[in-house]
């Protein structure tokens, strides 16, 4: 069973929906996703939410290790994407001999504002943590007193490891940055981090012909 948790924000309710349908479309091996909404966690995850946080689920993210009991592997995703390729490609680059796996990507954001006006950080590993095949029982560090009252720095940057060393690199193309790099037509998943089609302002953004059809095909409209 492959397992995904993917951010649940309530402005990005469509975007959560139609990542999933793009996944299990695509899917050749079971899969089993939960929507890290935070009325579900509220009796691990206590830490409210800070303007710096653009959406729910900017933290609570690093309780992924914590809900699967450190035990085996999982995936976990933003809302704002949308899988092309099947995610049993993904599960399949698992490293045993790392805690985590991500994107490691090396820009300077081309805004100053994402997402509705939401604050732009620029960081150290930006956006490495917006896809992260969590390898669970080397992660036992994200327990929750630990992620509860951590820096977000000190999570998005993976200081909870002993070193950089634990972080496994996964292909660009498991995590393209829609508006930070230019079309890609073989993109395995694409990622609107800078705000997505379902947002009438943002409808003719890269991929969202790609987008609506699948939010057709969720509706059941095909």
């Amino acid at each position: 069973m492959i397992r995904v948790f993917v951010g649940y924000d309530p402005t990005e309710i469509t975007a959560f929906h139609v990542l999933c349908q793009s996944i299990h479309e695509r899917a050749t091996e079971p899969v089993s996703i939960t929507p890290l909404k935070l009325g579900q966690l509220a009796q691990t995850y206590v830490r409210p939410r800070e303007t710096t946080h653009s959406t729910e689920f900017s933290l609570s993210r690093f309780m992924v290790p914590l809900l699967c009991k450190f035990q085996g592997w999982a995936i976990f995703m933003d809302c704002d994407m949308m899988f092309r390729e099947d995610i049993a490609e993904l599960w399949n680059l698992k490293d045993p001999t790392k805690a985590v796996q991500v994107v490691k990507h090396d820009y300077e954001p081309s805004t100053t504002q994402k997402m509705r006006g939401a604050i732009q950080t620029f960081y150290e590993k930006k956006n490495w943590s917006s896809l992260m095949l969590f390898n669970n029982t080397r992660c036992r560090k994200l327990g929750p007193s630990y992620v509860n009252r951590a820096s977000g720095m000190e999570l998005h940057q993976f200081k909870w490891l002993a070193n950089d060393d634990l972080i496994g690199a996964l292909p660009p193309t498991w995590n393209h940055l829609v508006g930070e790099y230019p079309h890609d037509p073989t993109a395995s998943c694409i990622h609107w981090t800078l705000g997505g089609p379902w947002w009438g302002e943002l409808e003719d953004v890269d991929y969202a012909v790609e987008w609506r059809e699948a939010r057709v095909k969720l509706l059941g409209e095909l």
